[in-house]
């Protein structure tokens, strides 16, 4: 095939963790013409490959798109930071590398929502498809995907084991593998790495077959627009290195540009919220009032602590120890550089009676920002954690229709009662936690949160101002029944009201999963291309997940699963 051709079967929009994965089951028939899209460059670098580097790619405008929040209004006007991944592998070129599935109810709420065919059930065989698990095996992991998952640097550090250990004490239960059958529980965190190589969806699904013939890869390439013909998607409209150009496609136009990119390429397409369109002199060609809609994201603080002992990632933390992990993992790829060191883990429930965790703990032997720099001076550790189901909603929205122009994003953190009341319970949850005896050896003076407990003023205050994103945007372009005014695409991923169109990647979540958001984005694109290809459906599996004894007993029927 003539890589100047303009005319395609498929045309793919966005190489991120959605994309790469459909450029490989689509072109895998050697008959379509493929189109892949990235706005990015090909992102070839040691601070991407190197686990521990994960904080350099995230704070560069090179990879990261770099958006903001508006001022979030019950966040006491604070502006947040919205990293998305910008180039091949989208932000699993530059996220933090944790595997996490979700829960299985997470999957029957997309089901019960209007997502029929995406409940766990018929979701498991996906994320099997999707990875190669090189540990325990069983029937809920997959050994042949694309996708690398391992354990972490095997917990090395005896801060893991302690911070497990006082899980146990404060009566929470163990669990060996949270993406299996119990997610609930303390234990290893598993990240997606291959080699002690970050395996993000570029080097797993693109790189084995981006050779492929009737495969084309455009880079530095930025979609403006998708032509739009008797409510049909044709063409896309884009800037290839600031050179207009027009590519068609015969078949369909999947749109993979993520939470924030999907919803304003469709709004700039005339897709979406009238009113919204006309403000920003977008001329309405079709009246899709959910585009941007339904935004949800996961909010994290984090505990910090001084350590009584010099066992601390914060004394690798100086130029020539990092220059040292850096040599080692170039030369050997071992040591400290390949891991993320985030290595031991939690979910559990903020009360009896709920059929799934609804907060979530990553430990780190360390006191460190997302920007790599220190918190204090001398040794620390933190554990990031915060609830996973909230119900504040946002929206994101173009403000011109300029390709340059970025949207204004407003989460709307914490504008629900009951997301404030989670809060105080995580945090008073997280404090019995870490005041548990097998962290005594190690525990030193609190850093934060230094308030007073018994005050829900002081914790909602402090949450206020302290609270961060934790980067798992999604939601705005909602999949559900057509009846769903907030519903931009159906069951299969088809826009509403468009032919030859749809969206694929983690904007289409109902609601957000209870974890980070990689690995069920890379399952929602398995699954969609044998969808999209009218490939019959992997067999649902009858793996069912654990589930607490005291959940109650009226919804067990809405949800048949094995007893404790």
């Amino acid at each position: 095939m003539s890589k100047n051709s303009k005319n395609y079967d498929y045309i793919i929009i966005g190489a991120g963790s959605a994309g790469c994965v459909l450029a490989n089951r689509i072109s895998a028939d050697s008959s379509m013409k493929v189109l892949l899209i990235e706005a990015g460059g090909k992102n070839k670098s040691i601070l991407i490959d190197m686990p521990s580097a994960l904080s350099y790619p995230m704070n560069t405008t090179k990879y990261n798109w770099g958006f903001t929040s508006e001022k979030e209004p019950c966040l006491d006007n604070r502006i947040l930071d919205c990293p998305r991944g910008k180039g091949l592998g989208g932000s699993s070129s530059i996220n933090g590398m944790v595997y996490v599935r979700g829960h299985a109810h997470d999957f029957d709420e997309w089901e019960n929502l209007g997502a029929k065919g995406w409940n766990y059930a018929n979701c498991l065989p996906y994320f099997r498809r999707s990875e190669s698990w090189i540990d325990q095996e069983d029937s809920y992991r997959g050994k042949n995907g694309p996708l690398y998952v391992c354990m972490g640097n095997r917990m090395k550090n005896p801060l893991y084991h302690r911070f497990i250990q006082a899980g146990i004490e404060a009566g929470y239960s163990y669990t060996t593998d949270y993406n299996g059958y119990k997610q609930e529980g303390f234990g290893p965190m598993q990240m997606t790495v291959k080699n002690s190589v970050r395996c993000s969806t570029s080097l797993s699904y693109l790189d084995p077959i981006k050779n492929r013939t009737n495969l084309t890869i455009l880079t530095r390439a930025e979609v403006d627009s998708i032509i739009i013909e008797n409510k049909k998607a044709v063409g896309v409209r884009i800037f290839l290195r600031g050179k207009p150009l027009t590519f068609f496609a015969s078949k369909e136009i999947i749109l993979s540009a993520g939470a924030i990119g999907s919803p304003t390429i469709l709004q700039r397409s005339g897709i979406g919220d009238p009113d919204k369109l006309s403000k920003a002199n977008v001329k309405t060609i079709h009246n899709l009032p959910g585009v941007g809609e339904n935004l949800q994201d996961h909010l994290e603080i984090y505990f910090q602590y001084k350590c009584k002992k010099p066992v601390t990632l914060n004394k690798e933390l100086g130029p020539f120890s990092k220059l040292l992990i850096g040599l080692q993992w170039i030369l050997f790829k071992r040591g400290l550089g390949a891991t993320n060191h985030f290595e031991s883990c939690a979910f559990i429930r903020s009360r009896a009676g709920l059929i799934a965790p609804d907060i979530q703990y990553h430990f780190l032997p360390g006191a460190i920002r997302y920007d790599g720099k220190v918190a204090f001076d001398g040794h620390g550790f933190q554990v990031h954690v915060g609830p996973n189901k909230p119900k504040s909603r946002g929206s994101v929205t173009i403000k011109s229709k300029e390709l340059n122009s970025p949207p204004n994003i407003t989460f709307n953190y914490l504008q629900h009662e009951s997301d404030i009341q989670d809060w105080r319970k995580c945090i008073r949850l997280t404090h019995e936690i870490m005041m548990q005896p097998a962290m005594d050896d190690y525990r030193g003076d609190v850093i934060q949160p230094n308030v007073d407990l018994s005050s829900n003023e002081e914790i909602d205050q402090w949450v206020r101002k302290n609270v961060e994103s934790a980067y798992h945007p999604c939601g705005t372009c909602k999949m559900g029944e057509i009846s769903d005014e907030l519903a931009v695409v159906d069951s299969e991923c088809r826009v509403i009201g468009i032919d030859q169109l749809r969206v694929v990647d983690s904007s289409i979540f109902p609601t957000v999963t209870n974890g980070n958001l990689n690995a069920p984005t890379i399952m929602a694109a398995e699954k969609a291309a044998d969808l999209i290809l009218r490939n019959k459906p992997i067999a649902s599996f009858d793996s069912r997940p654990w589930f607490p004894k005291n959940w109650e007993s009226s919804q067990r029927e809405n949800f048949p699963v094995k007893k404790s």
